[in-house]
């Protein structure tokens, strides 16, 4: 392969990828990572790692993680997923994109490998970024969890710290049908000795996380018990949270360009991770690179697609946008809707076949224009399916062959004191034109 485009469509068309055509890409096992890497004469072992699981939370807290250790100077890489535009935005080093003609290069590397593992997408590209990362020399990686924990591609290291965010039901066919199951398949992070962080809320949940981390001598941190975070509202641009350190009795504020009512958990969490980063492995880490970490998450780690509010030179109305796709997270994202202030709601919103529809289609609010839409995506509901079900909760609205076409429709239809949401699907915000 000579360009980036015959690339990138020999990754999504020859390999099985989860985020296109769902559970036939998920393999239950680690033995095709585990053989990738030991062909690539094992990447995995050259570097640092922080390992961050969870429902919910989890990409907003890796990626709040690598700003933080990137600007306290640190070479930092982040593997997230799923991307949005671009398939690079998956494997960065300080914020920046692993190159085009760097994946190139491997691909075309990985090609005898291919023929012979026939791993899936996610696999071939958890090794490349463990290849990225060792040939960039890193200094440590924060690597977000795809999919549950325990046979996850990413599970092949043994971190600093083990991080669970907030745990919720979602991928239920491969990860349990309870949240108790889910949180056991989420603690397969967990490693002999290595300390464990979780916000988890939940008693029963929390409990559960600490018997396995105290199976396996890992050191348990719950976040609450270090850290109260209240939420200031917004100000000058930013979120403002003022956070009581419990254990110094101190109190500051800090700002946070990232939206939305669910990131005070995963801040507290952040700070648990940064203070054993600090008093248990010596990492310099300073309370300035604290708050310019907090303060410039999307620049620094280039996390988007969270609460992310837009502006269109085609409309004076508020636009805002949200990956959240399960049924916790539509419950927090309805939350902040009514927060908001707005004439008339419209909302584009599409989802995906594999997720229990009746039960995030009755989160909605029925005061609100809705543009039923698809993305364009084999795992992609159909609208007149999507729409038939949302009509049994009075949501009303038209059906849109396109995120494109609905986003217009919105536009057509709105107001300047009116609020645009588009959500539903992390492929549906992926295709908003104005995203970047």
């Amino acid at each position: 392969m000579k360009t980036y485009q015959e690339t990138e469509k020999f990754l999504f068309e020859r390999l099985p990828m989860f985020q296109r055509i769902g559970g036939a890409a998920y393999k239950k096992d680690l033995s095709n990572t585990i053989a990738l890497l030991n062909l690539l004469d094992n990447p995995e072992r050259k570097n640092k790692y922080l390992h961050v699981a969870g429902t919910n939370g989890k990409g907003s807290t890796a990626s709040m993680l690598a700003a933080i250790l990137t600007s306290a100077g640190y070479k930092v890489g982040l593997y997230t997923s799923p991307h949005l535009k671009h398939f690079n935005e998956r494997i960065r080093v300080n914020g920046v994109p692993i190159p085009e003609d760097r994946i190139v290069a491997y691909v075309n590397e990985y090609v005898p490998l291919i023929e012979e593992i026939k791993p899936s997408f996610f696999e071939l590209t958890t090794a490349m970024a463990f290849q990225y990362f060792a040939d960039s020399e890193v200094d440590i990686a924060v690597m977000e969890v795809g999919l549950g924990g325990r046979l996850d591609s990413t599970n092949v290291i043994k971190p600093l710290v083990s991080v669970i965010t907030q745990i919720g039901l979602d991928h239920q066919e491969f990860l349990g049908d309870t949240v108790e199951e889910i949180a056991t398949e989420k603690a397969g992070i967990i490693k002999y000795e290595v300390p464990v962080v979780t916000s988890v809320p939940e008693e029963n949940l929390n409990k559960l996380i600490q018997k396995i981390a105290f199976d396996k001598n890992a050191p348990f941190y719950y976040a609450a018990d270090d850290y109260k975070i209240t939420s200031l509202g917004f100000s000058d641009g930013y979120n403002q949270y003022e956070v009581l350190n419990l254990k110094m009795q101190s109190k500051q504020v800090i700002s946070s360009d990232l939206g939305g009512i669910y990131q005070a958990y995963n801040i507290m969490t952040v700070l648990s991770t940064i203070a054993i980063l600090r008093d248990e492995y010596g990492m310099v880490i300073d309370e300035k690179a604290v708050l310019i970490g907090l303060k410039n998450v999307k620049n620094l780690s280039g996390l988007r697609g969270r609460w992310q509010k837009f502006k269109s030179k085609l409309t004076e109305a508020k636009i805002i946008a949200d990956t959240g796709h399960n049924e916790s997270a539509v419950k927090l994202i309805v939350q902040m809707l009514i927060e908001e202030k707005y004439d008339q709601l419209h909302i584009i919103w599409g989802a995906v076949k594999d997720k229990d529809i009746d039960k995030i289609m009755a989160l909605l609010p029925a005061e609100a224009t809705y543009y039923f839409t698809k993305a364009s995506v084999p795992r992609a509901l159909e609208t007149d399916e999507l729409s038939r079900i949302a009509s049994k909760f009075n949501l009303k609205g038209q059906n849109y062959a396109s995120v494109s076409t609905a986003f217009q429709a919105a536009i057509a239809n709105s107001h300047k004191n009116d609020l645009i949401f588009v959500g539903g699907s992390t492929f549906i915000v992926a295709e908003l034109p104005i995203l970047d």
